[in-house]
């Protein structure tokens, strides 16, 4: 059942009609989720715990329902009062626990990560998809995780510490600057971050189009990159937590429309999903673009995400 966020909102008008444009009919259920607290998920540190070992410590006292898209990913509720202060649990102290968003969960899989690969997390702070990949290389090979933001580094290497991430380097550079070759390259991508308004209510009020279409520049720029320091058959992921098709169709068919061998694949997952959206504001997207993953907040009660998986082919 959902809780309802008791902070009032004002609606920009130009939002409310762009959206609804948007979404047509799933705009109030948009709202309605949005606008709700969002489910407390954690996911299982398996360089540290195996998942039945982490379930015995905690099922006593939490109720663990699996996310059906991770199978270390499980949301999380106290079984006699409500308690939300999941940081404090020993486990998470720890390292046996990563306090993840569900839907953020999915680029990582999606990637899936092999042993002994060279791979890439490009805008990896704070660190959860790059301790996920990690855990899901088992500690071998490389992985470099790459930040701009130098004050953002501090959170990425206690994150990685405590994890037990041993196969990590951490690098300060924009992404357009790398110059290497990688098996897999994950673009968590810089975004507008509209799936995530039922976790931070600032970024209903920071919404314009304007700052939508900045965000593109860079967006073009990370996942051109990436693509190019792709190896031969090698897999990029790039994925936001926005719902803006400028920043998600409109990046991915940008790739498509500029090399020939960048090839989309499809992502299959237990998940409620959308269709993607083909075109905006007259701008026809490349037709492939309906591989790519959509979610809104209310088709598995999570945040917004966006995720596109290519091969280079």
């Amino acid at each position: 059942m959902l809780e309802k966020i008791p902070q009032k909102i004002d609606i920009k008008e130009k939002f409310e009609k762009h959206y609804k444009n948007m979404l047509g009919n799933d705009y109030d259920e948009f709202m309605e989720y949005s606008l709700s607290y969002i489910r407390k998920a954690i996911r299982v540190n398996t360089l540290k715990v195996s998942v039945e070992e982490l379930k015995k410590r905690l099922e006593k006292n939490w109720k663990l329902t699996p996310i059906p898209w991770c199978k270390e990913g499980f949301w999380i509720e106290y079984r006699n009062e409500k308690r939300f202060d999941i940081g404090n649990l020993l486990e998470h102290h720890l390292g046996y626990i990563y306090i993840q968003e569900a839907a953020s969960m999915i680029p990582p899989v999606v990637l899936q990560p092999e042993k002994n690969e060279t791979i890439l997390d490009m805008c990896s702070a704070p660190g959860s998809k790059a301790t996920q990949i990690s855990a899901l290389m088992e500690n071998t090979g490389l992985l470099v995780c790459n930040d701009v933001k130098g004050d953002r580094l501090k959170a990425l290497g206690i994150n990685l510490q405590k994890a037990g991430c041993t196969n990590t380097v951490i690098t300060l550079m924009p992404g357009e600057r790398i110059n290497m070759e990688f098996d897999r390259i994950l673009v968590d991508a810089p975004c507008s971050g509209m799936g995530t308004i039922r976790k931070s209510l600032k970024t209903l009020k920071m919404w314009n189009m304007n700052l939508v279409e900045r965000l593109t520049r860079t967006q073009k720029y990370l996942i051109d990159s990436a693509f190019r320091n792709l190896k031969k058959d090698g897999v990029l992921v790039y994925s936001t937590c926005t719902l803006e098709p400028l920043e998600n169709e409109g990046i991915v068919s940008f790739l498509l429309e500029k090399y020939d061998n960048a090839k989309l694949e499809e992502i299959k997952l237990p998940i409620k999903r959308q269709i993607p959206i083909s075109s905006f504001k007259e701008k026809q997207f490349h037709p492939d673009v309906k591989k790519c993953l959509r979610i809104h907040p209310n088709d598995n009660d999570t945040e917004g995400f966006f995720v596109a998986r290519i091969r280079k082919d």
